[in-house]
């Protein structure tokens, strides 16, 4: 599966656009995380716990659009964009989404 987050294919003609698909996941942080990051944000520094816990969630999502597009039978996603919401304290979603097209 081709994705992209432009609205075009270098070499390729997009012959049908089958509409939105998206993948989302919702994570929480944990305890253990949390204690560690509030003593990150004393010293400075990055905050890799959430860094890995941020970049599994986007692979999450990305995968969950990825077999809404294949459910579609599209060859490729094009305009990729990711969207974070809070759902609560705590908890956030990640949203992918992008346009599943045929070539």
């Amino acid at each position: 599966m081709i994705i992209v987050t432009t609205e075009t294919i270098a070499g390729k003609v997009i012959s049908e656009s089958l509409g939105v698909v998206r993948g989302s996941t919702v994570r929480a942080r944990n305890i253990g995380r949390d204690i560690f990051a509030g003593l990150k944000n004393i010293v400075g520094g990055e905050i890799s716990e959430y860094t890995k816990l941020l970049a599994d969630s986007r692979e999450e999502a990305m995968a969950r659009m990825i077999k809404d597009a294949e459910r579609l039978g599209a060859d490729a996603i094009v305009n990729l964009r990711f969207m974070t919401s809070a759902i609560t304290q705590g908890a956030a979603e990640i949203l992918a989404f992008g346009t599943a097209v045929k070539f």
